[in-house]
């Protein structure tokens, strides 16, 4: 991190200290498959970024502390994308344009991204990544689609590139350091904000994790990529090692705090592991190693890896940012063979769903009884719709949006809370008038203001309705701005 994120020495090897911990296989666990998320810090915050995008179907929440837009290094070198570089609305047309390219086939398709929760941080004091490219960042997922109320953004006053915690742990740097291991008191539980953002109010935390509960495990069976090491970690609550249902959270470290590089630090410092125990999410903390080997990368020339860093510039192929980047399919790999796990049950899928009673914003799915069964889940667009099983044989959806067509299935579920294969969809479109074509309005943001599209407030100019900062107010800063309503504004590009 700092200026030798990249490129500076490989920080020494410090193993934690305790007992050696036997290397296991990676367990199979009773995951919730529509509860997986992803965050990161510094190269982990790139790469939690680009696992949403490129598998926003399986990533429905996504938390960034301290990195850049997804394939910001993919066009530009990667100084560009880092130190407080401004990026600019061209350079996030230009990787838009990877996105709209690639949706639907080595991606995603880009819809699933205006689905997910969103989680942004970064300290005011941060001079590695900095606000700035977070603003792109954010900006980049409007652009998406991503409704403001589906985003948090936090920029911590005095905070340097750290993940902050508000407690304190042995060898920690302080607040205003940017130096290892990057992880430091700042009066700010970043763990408990992301998991929150993502999973809803959560327990009280348990802050003695039980140490049987980190599990070593062997990253061989999923990936020979030079910069992965040997082995990763996961953290497993005792419930869910028990076979309760659970959330599966992926937790990615930064350059320089692998465990060869920080030992545990990152696992238990970072108060992940302290949240996850008493609201039945398992942690999974796969793991780099250093790459001295000096590689191609995408748009930054010849560049070794000696940090450790996850792959956001391609070291690893030009694919990295997709589905069959090696880095990416590998972590891909350890969240399916966590979640395959789930207990599967003999009853047989729900028969006669079908809809009605189709309101602007709601719509009715009903379906015939299953014998045995103690509840049913809804599922809309292959998304769970039921937190808890629906005891009766209908549901009403809510949350819709007028004019539009969905598909909706349903599983039966017996008392261990296993579910059936899904029934046959049944499709319905909700009643109302389309929503107008969306207008977009590029210009200054000193023009924004004199048009009434924005207002200015403390030398920054904020969209009207969606309140969203623009930057700084004056005639250099151009800002395209995408009506949804009216006086309402929000931060993107029209079709």
């Amino acid at each position: 991190m700092k200026t030798r994120m990249l490129v500076g020495w490989a920080a020494a090897a410090v193993l934690a200290a305790g007992p050696a911990w036997a290397v296991q296989s990676l367990p199979r666990l009773n995951i919730d498959k529509s509860q997986i998320s992803v965050s990161g810090l510094s190269s982990g915050g790139f790469m939690a970024n680009q696992l949403g995008v490129a598998h926003s179907s399986t990533f429905m929440g996504v938390g960034v502390f301290a990195a850049g837009p997804y394939m910001c290094a993919g066009h530009y070198n990667y100084t560009a994308c880092m130190y407080n570089a401004t990026i600019s609305d061209g350079q996030l047309s230009t990787m838009q344009s990877s996105i709209n390219h690639w949706s639907g086939s080595q991606i995603d398709d880009k819809a699933g991204i205006a689905k997910q929760k969103i989680y942004l941080f970064v300290g005011t004091s941060d001079s590695t990544i900095g606000p700035n490219p977070m603003d792109a960042l954010r900006k980049q997922y409007a652009n998406n689609a991503v409704p403001t109320g589906n985003d948090e953004y936090i920029k911590r006053s005095g905070a340097a590139h750290v993940f902050p915690t508000d407690f304190d742990a042995a060898g920690n740097n302080s607040c205003g350091s940017t130096s290892s291991p990057y992880i430091a008191n700042c009066g700010y539980d970043g763990a408990k904000a992301v998991l929150t953002r993502i999973y809803g109010t959560l327990n009280p935390r348990n802050d003695t994790p039980p140490a049987s509960n980190y599990i070593e495990f062997s990253q061989a069976s999923f990936t020979n990529n030079p910069g992965m090491a040997a082995t990763g970690w996961v953290y497993v609550p005792s419930d869910c090692a028990a076979g309760a249902q659970c959330r599966l959270h992926v937790a990615l470290h930064g350059c320089q705090q692998s465990y060869a590089q920080i030992g545990d630090k990152f696992i238990k410092n970072t108060g992940y592991t302290r949240w996850a125990d008493t609201n039945r999410i398992v942690v999974l903390f796969p793991q780099t190693k250093v790459d001295n080997t000096s590689r191609s990368t995408a748009a930054s020339g010849l560049l070794p890896n000696p940090n450790a860093c996850w792959d956001w510039i391609g070291w690893y192929g030009s694919d990295f940012a997709q589905k069959g980047g090696s880095q990416i399919s590998a972590i891909k790999a350890m969240v399916d063979h966590l979640a395959s796990g789930a207990p599967t049950s003999t009853l047989p899928a729900p028969t006669g769903v079908s809809t009605s009673g189709a309101t602007d914003t709601s719509m009715v799915i009903s379906w015939a009884s299953v014998q045995g069964a103690a509840g049913y889940h809804v599922y809309r667009n292959g998304a769970k719709q039921t937190t808890t099983p629906v005891t009766g044989t209908s549901y009403t959806d809510t949350g819709l949006t007028p004019a539009t067509t969905y598909q909706w299935t349903v599983t039966a579920v017996d008392g261990q809370g296993a579910e059936s294969v899904p029934s046959a969809a049944a499709s319905g479109t909700t009643t109302g008038a389309a929503p107008p074509p969306a207008t977009c309005y590029t210009a200054s943001n000193y023009a924004h203001t004199t048009a009434c599209r924005a207002y200015a407030a403390w030398g920054y100019a904020y969209a009207k309705g969606s309140n969203q900062n623009m930057g700084l107010w004056n005639i250099y800063v151009i800002t395209t701005l995408k009506q949804t309503g009216p006086n309402h504004y929000v931060i993107g590009t029209c079709p």
